[in-house]
């Protein structure tokens, strides 16, 4: 009985297996990062956090402060939008304040050029 010869099939498959490892890639994952270059530049400056709360019946609440209209909330906005660097504005709503009370001061903080604006307090909408 005659038998078919597997040494020049596995010679092939070690050949193809060597060519398939080679042409591939090697996988590189680099993550490219910005470090600080030596001791002679300064440390980066903090900037500053105002609060800005929105209670639900539509009061603004400035770092604990009470707002009594949006001009006066627009007014605050520029005089903070002038500062270097310029400060964080966190706002956070309530729960239960119409979204046009939000709104009023998002347009007023984009207006006056606030650039850094955040929303905290996120995990209440969660439920």
């Amino acid at each position: 009985m005659m038998e078919i010869n597997t040494t020049p099939l596995i010679d092939v498959m070690l050949v193809l297996l060597i060519v398939l490892i080679i042409s591939i890639p090697p996988a590189t994952h680099a993550v490219k990062l910005d470090m600080p270059q030596g001791k002679g530049a300064p440390p980066p400056v903090q900037p500053e956090v105002i609060e800005l709360e929105i209670d639900f019946d539509g009061t603004y609440l400035w770092n604990g402060t009470p707002v009594t209209s949006v001009q006066t909330l627009e007014s605050y906005f520029r005089q903070e939008s002038g500062k270097e660097p310029q400060p964080e504005l966190h706002i956070r709503p309530n729960r239960r304040v119409k979204y046009d009370y939000v709104a009023q001061a998002l347009a007023a903080a984009q207006r006056n050029r606030m650039l850094r604006i955040g929303f905290v307090g996120n995990e209440q909408f969660m439920e």
